[in-house]
């Protein structure tokens, strides 16, 4: 039987290019960023969404960081408030594509030598993705520091114990720029992605 995931979502980011708003509240297709994202992950997951709490097509416990636009750790440490699963999948709200892949690191944490304390995705450049990657909750807990307030997340999760797999590129698009959105309809409609100028597919 498969272990109790919980995921956290963070909504809290804005971009200057996308007009300063909540990107995970853009329209992409018929559905917003963030409803693209949440259903698509498993059915039997818990959900919890760090941002300014609004309807979705998923059942959701919504909390905010403290204070609001705190940064992604003060985001994870609102979240793990109500995380009481063994195993914790932290996602950026404004990757929509992510679903399959956040499924593909719960899964290899899953099935991880117990001394392995999360497994990220790894981005095009090789890099571990920290906001698309599952987590032990209580080895998450132990390393989000009292002040959670503008600390990096690299820096935060740098003492676990970490492992890598790789995530179709699409996986870890983020929307960043009216192009990334143009992007990700792209690939969710099945079409053909040119690369950007980031070097991505």
């Amino acid at each position: 039987m498969p272990a109790r995931v919980t995921a956290v979502v963070l909504c809290g980011g804005t971009s200057a290019r996308m007009g300063g708003g909540d990107k995970t509240a853009l329209s992409l297709g018929d559905r917003t960023v963030l409803d693209t994202l949440l259903s698509g992950l498993p059915a039997h997951w818990d959900l919890v969404c760090v941002g300014e709490a609004r309807p979705t097509c998923r059942a959701v416990t919504w909390t905010r960081e403290t204070p609001a636009g705190g940064g992604p750790v003060a985001g994870i440490a609102a979240g793990l408030t109500y995380v009481d699963s063994p195993l914790v999948v932290v996602l950026a709200g404004d990757q929509p594509l992510a679903a399959t892949a956040a499924r593909h690191v719960a899964e290899a944490l899953e099935g991880a030598r117990a001394d392995v304390d999360g497994v990220l995705a790894t981005q095009a450049d090789g890099r571990g993705q920290p906001l698309l990657a599952a987590y032990r909750t209580t080895a998450l807990r132990g390393v989000v520091p009292g002040d959670p307030t503008g600390c990096g997340v690299h820096r935060t999760v740098d003492p676990l114990r970490l492992d890598r797999i790789e995530v179709p590129e699409h996986s870890t698009l983020d929307i960043d720029t009216p192009s990334d959105l143009s992007r990700a309809e792209q690939v969710g409609t099945g079409g053909r992605v040119e690369p950007d100028a980031r070097g991505g597919a």
